[in-house]
């Protein structure tokens, strides 16, 4: 019987990592010293691995001189620089717990997560973008009791560099042989798509080992070099990016400060990357450019899609076009560090481009029915659970918000809806919450979107349910079209016909530009929801008015 259900682990011969980031990064300078440990062409920035230790060194110190203590919170504000990377691997070494911070905050998300984590220091530029983070945080500090300092890069890094010589090597040692690996080690802001966000608390034994076996399934060795243009304060940036990185002695290559398609196409080329990272919608926009002929992208075997579900047309371009051969796609969540399967080098084709792999080293997932816990025959819809070693601590100070995802045998419920084949191929069906009811259908989005995907002239589409007074939902499609494609909503329809079942079919199009994003990446639907609805009670209001 257990042969049929969609339960799995994850047997692997190579052993979890037992020790903290700090120690684990020590090993990696040993062995290699000169090789490039971070490269940030926007910053025209350059260090070995024997250079990043001696810089983390320093801020470390500096952050003891300045009363920073084990346990504390430091967050970090900030777009893409190899400060970042500094900063993260700092507080690791002494226990410091890191508090990733969304660039694109604005002053009431800032105060929010501030006071929820406890801050005693934010490190950040003094501005990016239309957002100027000094006057921010100085308005917010007037409601945040802990926040105690703040550190600019442009006015103060040089000389927390500085206060490094206040404080000896036996004191910083002492410290560090403190800091146990099961402690926590970095606060992650869920993007707060309902309610208020939620502290991920990850610990050095949960991301040390994803970003590890992350790479260890990518076949990374210090002859990698990794572009990582997805962001530093999510998990894809700082575990699937710098932490397999480091933890293999490979070169992360910073392209840009925020993602720009150019960019990171020109720092695969000039730093000859051997891997390449991005959301679907990323690798859309690099294939998309004008310019994507003339660059030179011969060096790049590997990489990482992952974020969100990656369009099978869009991969079959990326292992093609970009020679990405052996990319693969990850699947996970903030809550468990982030990987919790990927797809393997070298599996067949089908498998590569349609599903999210198999279940991650030392794992186990189950799929479970929603409605009464047991678990589903392979092949049958369910939520997917996880557990083991990358399962979050918990939520930072959030017990219920914790127990609501945590249960008490240890599993991770994700709210993802998956199917799970005969040979533990995960297949991500949609969000619990995403299904469309209509007329007491079931409907998946992922399903219409991969099949309008095949249209010649449609660049990137997302399918919501919206209210209908008859159906209960009807669906409507947000499309992006290719540049001057010659299409309309009456084409599209006709496209449909008795190609997809008819209560399929959207009822609505939106044609546009973008579709509203998180920073890292995902596509917020429950924003398009929110639009749309508004956008058709507008229509319907006119139509009562001119009747």
């Amino acid at each position: 019987m257990y042969q049929n259900l969609s339960y799995t682990f994850g047997a692997s011969s190579t052993p979890l990592l037992g020790e903290t980031i700090g120690q684990n990064l020590k090993r990696t300078v040993a062995m290699y010293p000169k090789n490039d440990a971070i490269v940030s062409l926007s910053q025209n920035f350059k260090c070995d691995y024997e250079t990043l230790w001696q810089l983390t060194t320093q801020v470390a110190k500096g952050l003891i001189a300045k009363g920073i203590q084990k346990g504390d919170r430091v967050g970090i504000w900030s777009p893409n620089r190899y400060e970042w990377t500094i900063l993260q691997y700092a507080t690791a070494r002494i226990g410091v717990i890191l508090v990733n911070i969304n660039p694109a905050y604005r002053t009431n998300e800032l105060i929010y997560v501030i006071n929820q984590s406890g801050l005693r220091m934010m490190v950040s530029p003094l501005e990016f973008k239309t957002s100027d983070y000094k006057k921010m945080l100085k308005k917010a500090a007037r409601e945040c009791s802990h926040l105690e300092q703040t550190i600019f890069f442009e006015q103060d890094w040089d000389q927390l560099l500085q206060l490094a010589e206040l404080v000896s090597n036996e004191a910083l040692e002492t410290i560090e042989s403190s800091v146990q690996f099961d402690e926590p080690v970095n606060l992650q802001y869920t993007s707060g798509t309902t309610g208020f966000p939620k502290g991920v608390t990850l610990s050095h034994h949960n991301i040390l080992n994803n970003g590890y076996f992350i790479g260890h399934r990518l076949h990374y060795t210090e002859k990698d070099r990794v572009c990582i243009p997805v962001p530093f304060f999510h998990c894809f940036g700082m575990v699937i990016g710098n932490l397999a990185c480091t933890t293999h002695g490979a070169c992360m290559v910073i392209p840009s400060e925020s993602f720009e398609a150019n960019q990171a196409l020109k720092a695969v080329q000039i730093e000859k990357c051997t891997s390449l990272y991005g959301v679907p919608a990323m690798f859309i926009a690099m294939l998309q450019t004008p310019e994507f002929d003339k660059f030179d992208l011969k060096s790049l075997r590997t990489g990482v899609m992952a974020g969100s579900p990656c369009p099978v047309e869009i991969m079959k371009q990326v292992q093609s076009k970009m020679y990405m051969r052996e990319v693969s796609i990850c699947y996970g969540m903030t809550e468990t560090s982030p990987v919790s399967t990927q797809t393997k080098i070298g599996v067949p084709l089908e498998k590569q481009v349609s599903t999210v792999g198999t279940i991650q080293d030392h794992l186990e997932i189950k799929i479970i029915n929603p409605d009464t816990g047991e678990i589903v025959p392979k092949g049958t819809s369910g939520e997917l659970c996880t557990r083991g070693y990358s399962v979050m601590l918990k939520y930072w100070n959030n017990p219920e918000a914790t127990h609501q995802v945590l249960d008490d045998a240890g599993w991770m419920h994700t709210g993802d809806l998956a199917q799970m084949d005969e040979e533990g191929y995960i297949n991500i069906t949609g969000r619990i919450k995403d299904v469309i009811i209509r007329g007491g259908e079931n409907i998946s989005p992922r399903e219409i979107e991969e099949f309008l995907y095949t249209h010649e002239w449609i660049e990137d589409v997302q399918v919501i349910g919206v209210p209908d007074e008859k159906l209960g939902e009807a669906i409507m499609a947000w499309v992006k079209l290719k540049k001057n494609a010659p299409v309309t909503s009456d084409d599209l329809l006709q496209f449909c016909q008795d190609q997809i079942a008819h209560y399929k079919i959207p009822k609505y199009w939106k044609f546009v530009e973008s579709f509203p994003m998180t920073v890292s990446g995902k596509v917020r639907k429950v924003e398009m929801r929110e639009i749309s609805i508004e956008e058709l009670n507008l229509q319907q209001l006119l139509k009562i008015k001119t009747s």
